[in-house]
This record gives C-alpha cells, structure tokens and sequence, in this order.
C-alpha cells in the first residue's frame, strides 16, 4: 500500500452525512432550529423531551461506534420531566460527549448552570434568544470536534486489530524493535538469526502498514487507548 508523506494508512474513509439532533420541549423552538439548519445545508432530527431522545439512544450501538458520522446535540437545558442536565451526565456515562458534542440552549436565569455544565465536558452553551449565525457557528465548529473525534476512535481500533493479528513472534520483534534495538540484538534476546529477525520485522511493518521503527512507534503511541 503507498502513502503519500505525512499521510497514514490509517485514517478512516470520510465520515458520513453530519447530523444535528434537537432535544427541546417547544415545537416551535425545534422547527425554528431546524429550519435553521436546512438554510445552511444540515440534517437535523427533533425530540420533544429528554426521554424520547435518551430511549431512541438506547437504538444505537454506542459500543460498536455510534455516532461513525459528525454529530452533536441542541439540548434545552430546562424540560419537564428529565431534564437536559441529567440527560447530558448519562451522555458523560456513556463516554459520548467527544463524538456527541453538546450545545446547551438556555434562558437567562440557567446561564450559571450551562457554565458549569461547560466546565464539565460540554461544548458550549446558547442563550435563548439566540443569534442564527451565531448559534450555526458553533453547531459547525461542534460538528468538525465530533468528527476528529470519530477519526480518531476509527484509527485506535484500526491499530488495535492490527496489533492482535501479528503473531507471537512479531509481537516479540515489536516491542524491541520499538525500544530502539538493532537486528543483531533482537536476534540475541530472542535466540534467532538476523536474517529471521529481518522476515519477522518486514511482515510486522507490511501488517502496521509502516515503513520505519519511528513511523510504528509514533503509530502506537497517537493510538493507545
């Protein structure tokens, strides 16, 4: 496989569609945000209550890398029943605000409370009423973080799958040929030739898709979990 410099054999395939999701109990707030969106060319789903969105969440594979498109949530902070704050610290739980950035919509009085909630992970917060282009910026900027986000999570378990198909034998090369050895030493720890060693280590580097002990030990270190 060639790669260009600078690029690696690693980074996802482009994300998919980015979608907006809208939680928020006033129909008119959800189509006016939604009507938002469209103007700047962006998908958008509605929930009129922290529930409904938290049991369609349970529909998804988080675990299995929901969201695997740009993401983020519009999330009013005062709802009846569960609120946009509880609703968000089950998020937290689930390990989801980095690819599910959150944006809180707020009114005057819940500004202290978003603050807080910033403090604790979410991205940003928007007093009600809100500026349009304003509160898109910070949608787009939301959308690009989610993206990096997924990209990133795609690449570790991208290495990850790598790493447990080499065998043994490469493992062993591995972690001496990341500990800055030479053939002729790994050969003498692992009781084998050089020119073993050098098989051992041109397989490793073909299924790491590397063409160096730097480009590998950088591999490893950016993608450790």
């Amino acid at each position: 496989m060639v790669t260009q410099p600078g690029s690696s054999s690693f980074d996802a395939a482009p994300l998919g569609i980015p979608v907006v999701y809208l939680v928020d109990d006033e129909p008119v707030v959800r189509d006016a945000l939604a009507w938002l969106l469209r103007s700047r060319r962006l998908l958008s789903e509605g929930f009129a209550h922290a529930d409904a969105f938290d049991t369609w969440l349970q529909t998804r594979d988080v675990i299995g890398g929901w969201p695997d498109s740009p993401s983020c949530l519009l999330l009013d902070v005062r709802m009846p029943g569960t609120s946009g704050l509880v609703l968000f610290e089950r998020l937290i739980e689930r390990g989801l605000i980095e690819r599910l950035p959150v944006i809180f919509l707020t009114g005057h009085g819940d500004v202290p409370t978003a603050v807080a909630a910033v403090k604790r992970g979410a991205f940003d917060f928007v007093e009600k009423p809100f500026s349009d282009n304003s509160l898109v910026d910070r949608v787009e900027l939301a959308l690009e973080r989610s993206g990096d986000a997924i990209r990133q999570r795609k690449r570790r378990l991208q290495v990850a799958r790598s790493v447990a198909e080499l065998t043994d034998r490469e493992r062993d090369v591995m972690q001496r040929v990341i500990a800055g050895l030479p053939n002729k030493l790994i050969a003498d720890e692992l009781g084998i030739s050089v020119r073993t060693v050098e098989v051992h280590r041109a397989r490793l580097f073909d299924k790491m898709n590397v063409r160096s002990a730097v480009e590998l030990t950088n591999l490893l270190r950016e993608n450790s979990a």
